[in-house]
């Protein structure tokens, strides 16, 4: 079982920046890929990046690519985004999420939110313009 939390969200102007944290406990933090996603209001949850835990390749959408970053510190059982050059149409609630993965798991298993078990409850960001 993994437990997920997220902070960082917040009210911010366009061009700026926030990094959201999700801290994980349970089980087991290890074998666990973990993932960013969103979602704005009358839209689908959409995927914004991911990280594998065995490779430590990231992937990204490419709406965020270059201007947002995915990073983990295994000490602290945390997962990171640090968002840059935020635009208002980033606003949206923002969930971690954590599945295991295999050695099959690809681009397209990482960025689906449908094989994702485990999320946190979210986080609200808000880019003003």
């Amino acid at each position: 079982q993994v437990q997920l939390v997220e902070s960082g969200g917040g009210l911010v102007q366009a061009g700026g920046s926030l990094r959201l944290s999700c801290a994980a406990s349970g089980r087991t933090f290890a074998n666990h890929a973990k993932a960013w996603f969103r979602q704005a209001p009358g839209k689908e949850r959409e995927f914004v990046a991911a990280i594998s835990w065995s490779t430590a390749n990231t992937y990204y959408a490419d709406s965020v690519k270059g201007r947002f970053t995915i990073s983990r510190v295994d000490a602290e059982r945390t997962v990171y985004l640090l968002m840059n050059t935020l635009k208002p149409e980033d606003t949206a609630v923002y969930y971690c999420a954590a599945e295991t993965e295999s050695l099959s798991s690809n681009y397209f298993y990482y960025t689906n939110w449908k094989n994702y078990h485990y999320w946190g409850q979210g986080t609200q960001v808000t880019v003003s313009s």
